[in-house]
């Protein structure tokens, strides 16, 4: 099967790259170096003020639809508010999760072969406090964790410094490969990801990190996660059964794919499958050209 290149070359996403391609090249080497990234600007001011508007619009659809902003067990108070399935609430987050430089950057650590995970918002207002210290990986998979297999793309809807809630994180910590190399003054080593609105943070899925705490009088941080994994790591939401069926009916063929929403699970549309047979031809075999496996 071929690759799904035609996933944000959909003409009815609202947003359109507008980063030269010498900005995304030194991203990309700085993820691969060090594990994050940031790309300045990629929203125009006009499309993160839009995309922040339907954010709060999010959060308000969210509680009518009987769920809690706040979770106890992500976080110590209910300053940090939390706004999950984005893209069943609004469109503009479908469009956003597709943007071609979140793709670009997504396609350069994990390959052809993706899926979207989760697309989240945290809202920290003043007095939110910090969650527990982890990566991604930790949580999903054992020691040790030796590949990247998951890539946060996390959007700044609000300029983002360490006072009002910046997400912290471990320069170098994308390098452990079990919690023994966990140091015991981790929290003491944390730094962080300060950014302009309109920007966006990368992050692999082994960098060990946290939530920062607002400590402002009256500014919010709002920032929104898109979580992308290779297709073997389970999605941390069944988006075939929290996508409504009016919104199921609009979904491009490609974002179908992507949310794993089709019918074979753990068939991805770029296989290996035929390995083989394109490395040894049959017919080679037969004629005594290639060498003989066994088993």
């Amino acid at each position: 099967m071929g690759s799904l290149g035609t996933t944000t070359n959909s003409s009815d996403n609202q947003f359109a790259s507008h980063t030269p391609e010498s900005t995304v090249a030194a991203a990309q080497q700085h993820l691969q170096d060090h594990g994050w990234a940031v790309i300045p600007d990629v929203l125009t001011p006009e499309e993160n003020s839009r995309v922040l508007s339907q954010l709060w619009a999010a959060a308000d659809k969210f509680r009518k639809l009987g769920d809690d902003t706040y979770m106890p067990m992500l976080d110590p108070n209910a300053a940090n508010i939390r706004v999950f399935y984005l893209m069943a609430l609004d469109k503009i987050f479908r469009d956003l999760v597709q943007h071609p430089v979140a793709v670009e950057m997504v396609e350069k650590v994990l390959g052809d072969n993706w899926l979207i995970s989760n697309f989240t918002a945290n809202i920290a207002r003043p007095g939110s406090k910090s969650m527990a210290l982890h990566s991604d990986q930790s949580l999903v998979m054992p020691e040790p964790w030796t590949s990247t297999w998951a890539l946060n793309v996390i959007w700044c809807l609000e300029d983002v410094y360490l006072e009002n809630g910046a997400t912290l994180f471990i320069p170098g910590s994308d390098k452990w490969t079990t919690r023994e190399d966990i140091p015991s003054n981790a929290r003491s080593l944390l730094k962080p990801f300060e950014a302009k609105a309109g920007s966006i943070v990368l992050m692999n899925g082994r960098v060990w990190h946290t939530s920062g705490a607002n400590v402002t009088k009256d500014k919010d941080r709002a920032l929104l996660f898109g979580y992308y994994t290779v297709p073997f790591l389970r999605q941390q939401v069944n988006w075939a059964a929290k996508m409504p069926e009016d919104v199921k009916k609009e979904l491009s063929p490609e974002l179908t794919e992507r949310l794993g929403m089709n019918v074979h699970a753990n068939m991805a549309q770029v296989s290996l499958l035929k390995y083989l047979d394109e490395v040894f031809p049959p017919e080679e075999q037969k004629e005594g050209g290639g060498e003989k496996l066994s088993y």
